[in-house]
């Protein structure tokens, strides 16, 4: 019984660490060699108590427009302190960018990079659980907006577009040729109008990357860099021809209107302004 309280008192000079370790061989033993065991509550933890033996420092995280206050080991690696936030945000490790002036290295310590109290740690990343939930409404969406598209009506019947149709298939138009893609013209696509009626004609210069628009009164020569879109249509009983429209700008009073394009021209005529195909 007398030797007791050495024992007490080498069970408490254990050392502690930010990692595991055991204690003294002899601890937990009687005089006689006996192995004793020592109750529940005596027994010392020197892994995973980030509170207990460890230098500690002070941090906050910020994600996502939340704060939480830290105490980390400063001896554990980057990769080690994504594990913890994983456990405060549910954020993947994988899907988290964690930056302290820059991005933070997981293979180094927070003491090697120099992590001091009261650093703030940023966070960018979202939870899998995020990502579906934006991805969903958009998708359907996208899908509503297509399915509107699809219910709108058809171009030629605008009344816009009627007052320039109801004049009828111009005399000198181009012939069409229906079910067959050809090559742009060497000479100017004319015979048409535009969206006040007069005579139009399309030129494409390929050498200067430009469409020239001639009317009457004047040619515009426009950089095929500078148009945004076209649009195509049928014409409702008369399909071997198109309306088009170039857009200029970002709204439809942009839109450089064409009528009665022969339609074996049309997806040429797509392709060569906008460098790949385009279908509406």
């Amino acid at each position: 019984g007398a030797e007791e309280p050495g024992m007490e008192a080498e069970a408490q000079e254990l050392p502690l660490g930010c990692g595991g370790g055991g204690g003294s061989p002899a601890a937990g033993r009687s005089p006689e060699g006996e192995e004793r065991r020592e109750p529940p509550q005596a027994s010392v933890s020197n892994g995973g108590d980030e509170d207990s033996g460890r230098e500690l420092v002070e941090l906050k995280v910020i994600w996502n427009k939340n704060k939480f206050d830290v105490k980390f080991c400063l001896d554990s690696t980057g990769a080690e302190l994504k594990q913890k936030i994983h456990s405060l945000t549910g954020l993947p490790p994988a899907m988290q960018k964690v930056m302290f002036k820059g991005l933070l290295p997981e293979d180094k310590t927070l003491r090697e990079i120099k992590v001091t109290n009261g650093a703030k740690i940023m966070v960018v990343g979202s939870t899998i659980n995020d990502v579906l939930a934006v991805n969903t409404p958009k998708e359907a969406a996208q899908q509503e907006v297509k399915a509107e598209e699809n219910k709108k009506e058809p171009l030629c019947r605008q009344k816009q577009h009627r007052k320039v149709l109801d004049k009828g298939k111009p005399d000198d138009v181009m012939p069409s040729v229906k079910g067959v893609q050809e090559r742009l013209p060497t000479v100017p696509l004319s015979g048409m109008y535009n969206k006040s009626g007069g005579k139009v004609r399309l030129t494409f210069k390929l050498e200067q990357d430009q469409l020239w628009i001639g009317t009457k009164e004047r040619t515009e020569k426009l950089p095929m860099g500078s148009i945004k879109n076209v649009v195509s249509e049928p014409i409702e009983g008369h399909e071997d021809y198109h309306m088009m429209a170039f857009q200029l700008g970002p709204t439809e009073a942009s839109y450089y209107w064409v009528y009665w394009v022969p339609t074996q021209y049309v997806d040429a005529i797509k392709d060569t302004v906008l460098g790949k195909w385009q279908y509406f």
